[in-house]
């Protein structure tokens, strides 16, 4: 009996499908090569779909779903209106800049910048000297590096500091830093050997003194910014740590992750400042840029002069350097911190907002959308920061049969829009969104709830 034939076959080619009256109408308003690859991307989907033996889609549904695909990649990145009550949620690229750090990259965005040269007398300088200098000045460290990420930051100060030899770590501080990137991994990656001591939960300075020894290169602690271990639990200061090492001869290298500068309301007091983990004696801090800075994403590593110097002259660091429109963001955020006008950075205005004030806004909104309601709600600040921690928040609740639905409709709008999906409805937290969104993000919504089948 011969054998059924090859679904796969049936489907149509690549050609057939951009000499399609729609494949033609695509690719002249969309290039040819982009469409192209759109559909070739849909008809492997399609031919995966029935190897799998399920019906795959007609060719003009298919054809569709390739030009949507082709539309959204030409669209390119857009500003959102964040309803999710996570303020710096990683999906939606953290802390939004501070007017001043916006202006300053456009300045050079468009046109040439005095990035590596020195204005006074036309020398080859160093790209991030002022931003570094800055660092320096707000945290009372001998001197700063500036890469791309704070991955990179703890990647490059491993390598340039402790290729090759021994790093000790708590078992309890092995964290994954997200994107299924572990620190046993980055520290893989950098050429070091770890060695863990103590347990998940219970870490003491003993443990850190028996491990160390003639291959040790640094000690590393690691603030879990982005978990909590609770209960029968204890860990070694960074005071203790310091001495720990101040005794064995090896640096203390102190991966903060969320970057809080210094301290501010209305941060728990276990979230460790910058400025005082240096106070405490860390030989070296790392951090982010784009988290409790309030700045743009970068990676920034503050200490002894003479360590920061040893991870400078690495060849990793050029490879993690960051470009001019970084440099401008960072420069004109720390600014505003020197300054004494970190309000301005959106960051702690959105942390400070009270309730009370949420709320208002929250009933004025549910005015002006059928059927919504405002309730008291609580959210988080997100992006591997301050967890366990919860922010008085309030939300504005829309009901629907399909609350799935609705979501996808507010994402894909004219003015995207990310909530939480709830049952029964939506939640628009204003915890996130700014008070000049307001309108905007209520025009949204009843232009998802008109959109929605009957």
């Amino acid at each position: 009996m011969p054998s059924a034939p090859d679904p796969r076959r049936r489907l149509p080619s690549v050609d057939a499908l951009l000499r399609s009256d729609r494949g033609r109408r695509a690719v002249a308003a969309l290039g040819r090569d982009v469409v192209r690859r759109a559909v070739q991307d849909a008809l492997a989907e399609a031919r995966a779909t029935l190897a799998r033996g399920r019906p795959a889609a007609e060719p003009e549904p298919l054809l569709t779903a390739a030009v949507a695909r082709a539309e959204a990649d030409l669209a390119g990145i857009g500003r959102t209106i964040n309803a999710t009550g996570v303020v710096l949620h990683t999906g939606l690229g953290r802390a939004p800049l501070a007017l001043e750090a916006a202006d300053a990259v456009a300045r050079v965005a468009t046109g040439y910048a005095d990035l590596e040269v020195e204005r006074t007398t036309g020398a080859r300088g160093r790209r991030t000297s002022r931003t570094e200098r800055l660092l320096a000045a707000l945290t009372g460290a001998e001197a700063a590096l500036t890469v791309n990420n704070g991955a990179a930051a703890l990647l490059l100060s491993l390598a340039a500091l402790a290729g090759r030899r021994e790093v000790v770590v708590s078992r309890g501080e092995l964290i994954e830093i997200g994107g299924e990137f572990r620190l046993p991994e980055v520290m893989a990656a950098s050429g070091a050997r770890l060695v863990e001591v103590g347990t998940t939960n219970r870490t003491r300075g003993a443990d850190y003194r028996r491990a160390i020894g003639p291959r040790t290169a640094l000690i590393l602690k690691v603030h879990p910014s982005n978990y909590r271990v609770v209960g029968f639990t204890e860990s070694v200061a960074v005071g203790e740590l310091a001495g720990i090492a101040r005794e064995s001869g090896v640096p203390l290298l102190f991966d903060v992750g969320s970057g809080l500068l210094r301290r501010r309301a209305p941060l728990p007091s276990d979230e460790p400042a910058i400025d005082e983990a240096l106070a405490a004696g860390a030989d070296l801090v790392c951090f982010s840029g784009d988290k409790l800075l309030g700045g743009p994403q970068a990676g920034l590593l503050v200490g002894r002069r003479d360590l920061v110097d040893r991870a400078r002259r690495h060849p990793i660091a050029r490879a993690v350097r960051v470009d001019k429109m970084t440099v401008a963001a960072l420069e004109a955020t720390l600014r505003l911190y020197a300054t004494g006008r970190a309000v301005e950075i959106p960051l702690w205005t959105l942390l400070a907002t009270p309730r009370r004030t949420l709320l208002a806004r929250a009933r004025a909104l549910a005015a002006e959308i059928p059927g919504a309601t405002a309730r008291a709600s609580e959210t988080s600040v997100g992006g591997g920061s301050v967890p366990g921690t919860a922010l008085p928040s309030a939300a504005v609740v829309v009901p629907a049969k399909r609350p799935d639905r609705l979501a996808a409709r507010l994402r894909t709008g004219p003015t995207p829009v990310f909530c939480r999906v709830e049952v029964g409805g939506v939640a628009l937290d204003l915890r996130a969104v700014a008070p000049d969104e307001d309108a905007l993000l209520a025009a949204a919504v009843r232009a998802a709830l008109e959109a929605e089948p009957r």
